[in-house]
């Protein structure tokens, strides 16, 4: 559990490209942000973005991210949640795959919602805040690893909504959960799109580092 919670600073390398200070939030962060979300909680929907389904099967990333969404649902942190993602690298709907690993671990089909326009990081918070507000849902946060929900930071609040919480997960609350952990299967057939084409054919690096931006958003998704 722990190699797998610290594998996702290891992007950080890519920070002096980005010009970026720094590419993470530090454990001390995270508790500290955690507690935020327990002073406002619940909250109506939690925002989890997608990760490719490889494979057959989950990554370490995918796997962390949902058990870190089941663990805000199971402790009332959020009443609801959103996957997000489009089939971007591969041909499976991000969200739709993610949803289907958490109805396995059981968290309850009626208040798991898929969002499936998004290609980017940048998208699946902008979709889905949109998707969340069409629903009728007020209070929203963003809920993945603090490398992610750093770099969304000022993307989330600045292009978004300011009123976004920020719930990136904290390592000691994971490794309690490690015990009783598990890889279920499940039949990722309903979230396979025959006319797949992969991301990395339909645009060239340069349309791909825009939509990392947010530059390609469409404003008139998910419009109420």
């Amino acid at each position: 559990m722990r190699l797998f919670v610290r594998s996702w600073r290891f992007p950080c390398l890519l920070c002096p490209f980005l010009t970026l200070l720094s590419c993470s939030y530090s454990s001390r962060e995270t508790r500290k942000l955690y507690q935020q979300a327990l002073q406002k909680k619940p909250y109506d929907v939690i925002i989890v973005p997608g990760v490719p389904f490889e494979n057959g099967q989950w990554s370490r990333v995918m796997k962390g991210r949902i058990y870190w969404s089941k663990f805000l649902y199971d402790h009332g942190i959020a009443r609801n949640i959103i996957y997000s993602g489009s089939a971007v690298y591969t041909p499976y709907t991000e969200g739709e795959i993610m949803a289907l690993y958490a109805i396995s671990l059981g968290i309850p089909k009626e208040h798991i919602y898929s969002e499936t326009r998004a290609q980017h990081s940048t998208e699946n918070v902008y979709y889905a805040y949109r998707l969340a507000r069409k629903m009728g849902f007020k209070t929203v946060a963003l809920a993945s690893d603090p490398f992610q929900t750093h770099m969304l930071r000022k993307f989330t609040r600045k292009k978004v909504s300011a009123g976004i919480g920020l719930i990136p997960m904290v390592e000691d609350s994971l490794k309690a959960m490690e015990p009783e952990m598990k890889d279920p299967v499940i039949d990722p057939q309903s979230a396979y799109r025959k006319d797949f084409i992969s991301i990395t054919k339909r645009e060239n690096f340069w349309q791909r580092w825009r939509g990392t931006l947010g530059r390609n958003i469409k404003s008139t998704a998910y419009h109420k």
